[in-house]
């Protein structure tokens, strides 16, 4: 019998945010783009959502419904330390992690001798102190009942700052703890899957578990099989612990809501590509490779990557991530995850001579840009749009 805790920062980006300025808590502020623009929600406070403001929503709308609320702008590199600060936490407890993304990760700690509760309340304390960061814990069995007792435990939280929970579920109840939860608490149950098993009167996770195999498979095809144990609250997926030692740099970004807008889905991408970049510069490294990840709102998983001469420019990691976001999506298939990484990394003194040249001059132009971005804000340095010019517009 294994013990998974699953652990998420709570409002991960808010929580980094008002730990720099205490003067934010318990007040409605979102982390994201400009209003006026088509900025959109990456993380907003638990006060701001009790005014129905949440992540992916247009700042613009965030504003209709919260007229108060406080717009900050990205501080990524901010949010990566804060990241790597709780991960290293968590290696006093065990080695067995892998990090779903920058503020979800699965825990393995069969090992440790105390309750599952009195460990989960361990690992929290020690997250909450060291950190100053708020996380809740779902424990069970299983990767599947942990997340799922983790989400259920931070929806039943209606204050106005962090959940702060821990969610345990004991071991052989997991089928009992899932029956009553409405289906879409399910990976891989979204709105159209939850419409047409309503249509046969499936209604909760405990009347899924009820339908045999074979008649679910008529009614789902393929996905018939990972739902029907899934309901049973059976998952035999290890924790997959990564590398020590990194052999690529990545970061990625997990919507709260999946969406199919394609300017979202660029635009974190050129985010990100920021990101790399900078931690590019700053190590003095160059990457042959760039590489992206794409996660469905079913949880399937797919990786494209291609392979480049070298470079470190971030308008170079941001067209190239976007071009493989659209080899690989179909413009209508919802996203909830979409991550950038570069491996095949050298550092800058291994390059051949012949690129020195060229490739110190856009150096130093990156290294002024994010001089620029980190006086003036993320906001101050934008990708260009091209437009079809207006016959009657004089302008240059």
């Amino acid at each position: 019998m294994q013990t998974i805790i699953h652990i998420d920062l709570d409002a991960f980006f808010c929580a980094v945010e008002e730990r720099q300025n205490p003067a934010l808590s318990g007040k409605c502020f979102a982390v994201g783009g400009s209003p006026e623009g088509r900025g959109v929600v990456a993380s907003c406070s638990y006060a701001a959502r009790a005014y129905g403001v949440h992540s992916a929503m247009s700042m613009a709308r965030a504003k209709l419904l919260c007229p108060s609320l406080i717009v900050l702008n990205h501080h990524r590199g901010n949010y990566r330390q804060a990241s790597q600060h709780v991960v290293a936490i968590l290696r006093k407890f065990t080695n067995q992690i892998e990090q779903v993304s920058i503020d979800e990760a699965f825990l393995e700690v069969s090992l440790l001798e105390k309750t599952r509760e009195e460990t989960g309340r361990l690992i929290q304390a020690a997250v909450n102190e060291n950190t100053k960061l708020p996380c809740s814990l779902g424990i069970a069995n299983n990767k599947l009942t942990a997340k799922i007792a983790n989400d259920y435990g931070k929806k039943r939280y209606k204050g106005l700052h962090y959940p702060n929970a821990v969610t345990v579920v004991p071991p052989g109840r997991e089928r009992e703890f899932l029956a009553p939860l409405p289906l879409p608490y399910l990976w891989g149950v979204g709105e159209k899957t939850t419409a047409k098993l309503a249509g046969h009167g499936i209604k909760t996770i405990g009347d899924l578990a009820e339908i045999p195999l074979a008649q679910l498979s008529e009614w789902l095809g393929a996905n018939a099989a990972w739902l029907h144990k899934a309901a049973q609250g059976i998952d035999d997926r290890p924790v997959v612990a990564e590398e020590a030692q990194a052999k690529s740099i990545s970061n990625e970004t997990t919507f709260d809501h999946d969406t199919i807008d394609a300017w979202l889905l660029e635009t974190t991408i050129e985010s990100i590509a920021k990101g790399l970049a900078k931690r590019l510069a700053e190590e003095r490294l160059r990457a042959t490779v760039i590489k992206i990840k794409i996660r469905w709102s079913d949880f399937t998983t797919i990786t494209k990557q291609t392979t480049i001469t070298v470079t470190d420019e971030y308008s170079v990691l941001a067209k190239i991530g976007k071009s493989l976001l659209h080899s690989a999506w179909n413009g209508s298939q919802p996203v909830r995850l979409i991550g950038l990484g570069v491996s095949g990394i050298v550092k800058r003194s291994e390059q051949l001579a012949l690129w020195d040249e060229e490739v110190e001059k856009n150096q130093s132009l990156a290294e002024a840009l994010f001089e620029i971005e980190d006086r003036f804000g993320k906001a101050a340095i934008r990708f260009g749009k091209h437009r079809d010019k207006d016959e009657n517009d004089p302008s240059p």
